[in-house]
């Protein structure tokens, strides 16, 4: 540091803001760092307002409608999103035009251009669809899992307001599986499709979401490993008893396709109950998966 009789003796022309630089007492030089540093905090305090007043779609990414200073529940943190199966209106239109030509053409090209014609497009329309026949099949499920939520929200499991999850479980299932009873002829050859190993992942991403529907619709609150073990159980019921439908005969009601379904559905719980510790969870949870895959005709 220079001898303040340096600094006394410094050139008359240098500058006025040079010289107090230079003479600036060390406590001046805390004072104007607190105040740069107030400034800052000031300027970012009302850029954030100006923002959020001047901008609604910006405020709304910065504050969620839908939040909620409640924690979420287990499951509702982790459990992946349904899949979502996007499609333009005109895809849609074909779609939802086709599904009334499944029962007798089955899942297959002729069902979507019989589709594209009902909703007035051109048959070289079903270029639209990149995976052609499974799109149909996709399609197919997802709105039935749409329309057995909408029969829950009009009343089907009101009758069983008292029952147990259990019973609640079946109820959902066999409603999901009489959806199926006008195309159940043509099922075996949507289960082939859907085994094909480049429709594997979406398959069973379609049969998780309903199997996750099915839980929650019928008030599971599992928060443990059993949330886990319980829908890789409802998915391997549902893929099991899809096969026992379609071997069903005409006109039985969907008898032992019901029957099937409360055995499995009793033989879950009590393995369930006697299942305890992680390596029995993992192999439980392993030997589930394997049957699912081999109700689907998967050779493992």
């Amino acid at each position: 540091m220079a001898h303040p009789t340096l600094l006394s003796r410094s050139p008359s022309f240098l500058a006025p803001s040079r010289r107090c630089l230079f003479s600036l007492p060390a406590s001046s030089s805390v004072a104007a760092s607190q105040s740069r540093r107030l400034h800052r905090l000031s300027t970012t305090t009302t850029t954030s307002k100006s923002l959020q007043t001047n901008s609604p779609r910006l405020s709304n990414r910065l504050i969620p409608s839908n939040y909620s200073p409640s924690p979420r529940s287990y499951h509702s943190q982790h459990h992946p999103d349904p899949p979502v199966h996007e499609y333009t209106n005109s895809q849609t239109t074909i779609l939802s035009a086709a599904l009334r030509h499944i029962p007798q053409h089955g899942f297959t090209r002729d069902a979507l251009t019989l589709g594209a014609r009902d909703a007035g497009f051109l048959d070289v329309s079903v270029q639209l669809f990149p995976r052609a026949e499974f799109d149909l099949i996709l399609f197919w499920l997802a709105s039935r899992r749409g329309l057995l939520r909408a029969s829950v929200d009009d009343g089907l499991l009101l009758p069983y307001a008292d029952a147990s999850v259990d019973q609640k479980i079946k109820v959902l299932l066999m409603e999901r599986l009489r959806m199926n009873v006008d195309i159940r002829h043509q099922w075996q050859d949507a289960l082939a499709l859907m085994s094909l190993p480049s429709n594997v992942p979406l398959s069973l991403s379609e049969l998780h979401a309903l199997s996750d529907d099915v839980l929650n619709l019928a008030g599971d609150s599992s928060v443990d490993a059993a949330w886990y073990t319980k829908r890789l159980s409802v998915s391997a019921i549902f893929a099991s008893a899809e096969v026992v439908m379609t071997r069903e005969a005409p006109g039985s009601g969907l008898a032992d396709t019901e029957a099937f379904v409360d055995r499995r559905v009793e033989d879950v719980k009590a393995l369930g109950d006697k299942v305890s510790g992680v390596k029995q969870c993992l192999g439980f949870m392993g030997s589930t998966a394997v049957g699912l895959g081999r109700s689907w005709g998967l050779k493992i």
